[in-house]
């Protein structure tokens, strides 16, 4: 895995250039803010990435880095204060009545809690066809509806019988199935997975996260994967983008975010996700972070993750870090962090 030397890019999208296939998801300088004056929250600020057809971007960052609030905008319930979304060439925001109602066929969510996203009052098949009362002409008629409803149930593992049973008759992965096969009824483009598995045991997770990497296999779609859990997001995604404060700190190639990261906070990240195979090198003793995390109402100046950085220096307070570049061949996109002074491949963590 030979690689070039990291290179300081011109501010702007970390990732631009000439592809062979155009994303199916671009989102460029997306800034979102809350509350005005002193209280003014910037929840996003200045966001970048592309999602590949087919792939699976993963978004980690702790508590409060605005993972959700980029998810509420890619499923355009957010509209950002600046900023583009172009999904599939189109700008979903800027869409009104039918248009608008047949993009929001194309993305879709599956929600973290498998106990509250379901109706307790509604069968599986009820819960499944759901969408289909809105997207009436998706599948119409009330004989293909079954059918497509059995298809599903088998599509995501469960059997066909359970159409008729209730959400308290299932198992907690059971009806995350549900809610998987809910989220494919209007054959969806994109799904946006919010922490999908984090309220299940483990062995339920392994399940769950198979079903999603089999759906992909076969159906193509695309995901947009949040989780707190290193190691599932290191297992299901082709891409990983980092958050902090607002901000992507980092994005590439989950092997090389994992293994080669470039950004502290990154390292510091990886560092605590388990091994399999613990040793004594540098980069897999865990990174304790000193001080909490800033409050987003107040970011400091400059690098805003210097306060906690063991590398900062002076001018880390002054100015922003430029995106800079590091060039894999084994990569199709580059690796990209926001750092003055970025961790070298290879090098020790600490």
């Amino acid at each position: 895995m030979s690689e070039s030397r990291a290179t300081t890019a011109t501010p702007g999208p970390p990732a631009d250039g000439p592809r062979e296939n155009p994303p199916l998801l671009e989102v460029r300088g997306v800034t979102k803010t809350f509350g005005s004056g002193r209280r003014r929250l910037t929840a996003l600020d200045g966001v970048d990435l592309r999602i590949g057809r087919g792939q699976t971007l993963g978004l980690v960052g702790e508590s409060g880095c605005g993972k959700s609030t980029l998810a509420r905008v890619l499923l355009g319930l957010e509209r950002p204060d600046e900023g583009t979304v172009r999904f599939d060439g189109t700008d979903p925001f800027a869409l009104r009545g039918k248009e608008l109602l047949a993009w929001r066929r194309r993305v879709q969510m599956v929600f973290q809690d498998p106990f509250a996203s379901l109706n307790a009052r509604m069968s599986a098949a009820d819960l499944i066809g759901e969408p289909w009362g809105t997207h009436r002409d998706v599948v119409p008629g009330a004989k293909a509806r079954e059918k497509r409803i059995r298809e599903l149930l088998s599509l995501v593992g469960l059997r066909e019988s359970d159409a008729h049973r209730y959400p308290n008759e299932f198992s907690g992965g059971q009806r995350q199935r549900i809610g998987i096969a809910r989220a494919l009824a209007l054959n969806p483009d994109l799904i946006v997975c919010d922490e999908p598995v984090s309220a299940l045991d483990l062995s339920v997770q392994a399940q769950v996260l198979n079903v999603l990497s089999e759906l992909r296999t076969r159906l193509g779609v695309t995901y947009v994967f949040i989780s707190h859990d290193l190691s599932v997001v290191r297992y299901i995604s082709d891409r990983v983008t980092v958050m902090y404060l607002g901000k992507v700190i980092e994005q590439g190639d989950t092997e090389n975010v994992f293994e080669r990261p470039q950004h502290p906070y990154t390292a510091a990240l990886m560092s605590a996700a388990p091994v399999l195979k613990p040793t004594r090198d540098a980069r897999h003793q865990e990174i304790h972070l000193q001080g909490e995390i800033p409050s987003p109402f107040d970011i400091p100046s400059g690098c805003r993750f210097r306060t906690r950085c063991w590398r900062a220096e002076d001018l880390c307070a002054t100015r922003t870090p430029p995106p800079v570049v590091r060039e894999t061949e084994d990569a199709a996109e580059p690796h990209t962090a926001l750092c003055h002074f970025p961790l070298e491949a290879g090098s020790a963590w600490v």
